[in-house]
């Protein structure tokens, strides 16, 4: 899709969610993970299959990425699609982009150590690179900043978001 193809989806896309609200709401495509062997799990979706482990450290193999990376990669993806996508819509071609999304961790939470040490990230933090000949800096912020205000990943990891947990027994 070229720039102006991206910018006609967008406004096209806008234009209709403005005119039917309802429209927005839906479920997302979902992804299911197997446990191959150990930790090593294969997650299939719609339109992509991948695996992680954990590294031996964890009990893993170190045989693919860890869910964690996975997440991050995930987010970094986002980031980045999410800045092209308004770069194209204000009419920006963009020379540069490159988003780096990295955290920090304490391993106490995942294995239990310490109940007071929430598992899972602590901080993340999230490097854009960013650069389009002629265009001035304050504007490259604002795109990052609408961009990073309306990254679905973004969003949904940055703020308290409701999880449903199903258990069926097999």
């Amino acid at each position: 899709m070229t720039k102006p193809d991206t910018a006609r989806a967008i406004h096209a896309a806008r234009a209709h969610l403005a005119a039917n609200p309802g429209d927005g709401r839906g479920p997302d495509k979902p992804a299911t993970a197997v446990v191959e062997s150990g930790l090593r799990c294969r997650v299939d979706g719609e339109y992509a299959s991948l695996v992680s482990d954990m590294p031996r450290a964890a009990g893993g193999a170190g045989s693919a990425s860890s869910p964690g990376w996975l997440m991050r990669a995930a987010h970094a993806a986002c980031d980045a699609t999410v800045i092209a996508m308004r770069a194209a819509d204000v009419g920006v071609e963009l020379s540069t982009l490159e988003v780096t999304v990295g955290s920090e961790s304490d391993d106490r939470g995942m294995f239990g150590s310490d109940d007071d040490v929430p598992a899972g990230s602590l901080e993340t933090v999230v490097r854009i690179r960013i650069g389009a000949e002629g265009v001035p800096e304050g504007e490259l912020q604002d795109i990052v900043h609408y961009a990073l205000a309306h990254s679905p990943i973004g969003s949904t990891v940055s703020r308290a978001v409701p999880l449903r947990e199903v258990i069926e027994i097999a």
